[in-house]
């Protein structure tokens, strides 16, 4: 199988629409959105519990196929068609990371932080070096700053801003190209929050990943120079460009306030 060719974008959509949920119960969880990324960018989604945030990560990162799936407009995801993808499947997921909303809570308890971190890998490749596994377990963690010793613990034994931070390392195990995460400040406490913003501006310059993440939190946003985009019935109602004032459809003053820091009184 040829692989299909890295665009210009990281991430290229146009009228996308997508569905949450199996046959008959599928529902309509985000219709008609339309944005781009370069690599090296970033993207912030913003909106209320129930905006279609979720549903959209999931679809751009190709996981949960059977429960959330692309099933309108076009969109191609590091140069994969990710509504049609056929037997690029395996190339889209290689070049994404994702880090899910309840990453670090959904880490396997069976397997150590260390075995969770390359599982990506391993189950591509199940006769990799393990001296080249525990190299790339210890410049994980590194990057997420926890002690080499975290990688023989279990999930149970660490904090949940500790299995966050293991989930992180998770979604970038394989270096890729484009980080989705979904709510990545989920359970860090604010005093280590910049590990998380340094982890992912550090890729972003060394690598040029690009990065979609589901945040409502305005400094967050700011911290990553990302363009925003505020979801509503999954709907966008409101864009904000990096340095530019926002822009909000009429009527859609609560969407607006998602992209001035006042997203609580916007609830």
């Amino acid at each position: 199988m040829a692989l299909p060719d890295l665009t210009d974008l990281a991430l290229d959509l146009d009228d996308v629409s997508v569905t949450r949920g199996r046959g008959g119960q599928a529902v309509r969880a985000v219709d008609g959105v339309s944005w781009r990324v370069p690599y090296g960018g970033a993207l912030v989604v913003s909106g209320a519990t129930g905006a279609g945030k979720s549903a959209l990560a999931a679809a751009i990162a190709g996981r949960e196929t059977r429960v959330t799936r692309i099933v309108g407009g076009a969109a191609r995801v590091c140069g994969v068609n990710a509504r049609r993808p056929g037997r690029s499947r395996s190339v889209w997921t290689y070049r994404v990371g994702y880090l899910a909303q309840d990453g670090g809570p959904a880490l396997d308890r069976d397997l150590t932080v260390g075995e969770s971190i390359v599982e990506p890998i391993v189950e591509r490749d199940a006769h990799v070096d393990r001296r080249r596994l525990e190299q790339r377990v210890s410049r994980l963690l590194d990057e997420v700053r926890l002690p080499l010793g975290a990688a023989a613990r279990y999930p149970h034994e660490l904090s949940a801003g500790m299995r966050q931070r293991v989930a992180l390392a998770r979604a970038l195990v394989l270096d890729p190209r484009l980080l989705v995460a979904d709510e990545p400040l989920a359970g860090i406490d604010v005093e280590v929050r910049h590990v998380v913003r340094d982890a992912i501006r550090a890729r972003r310059a060394q690598w040029g990943m690009a990065v979609l993440a589901v945040s409502n939190d305005d400094a967050f946003a700011e911290e990553l120079s990302a363009d925003r985009i505020v979801l509503d019935g999954g709907h966008v109602t409101a864009v904000q460009r990096t340095g530019a004032e926002p822009l909000a459809t009429p009527g859609a003053a609560s969407a607006a306030a998602f992209l001035s820091g006042d997203a609580r009184r916007a609830r």
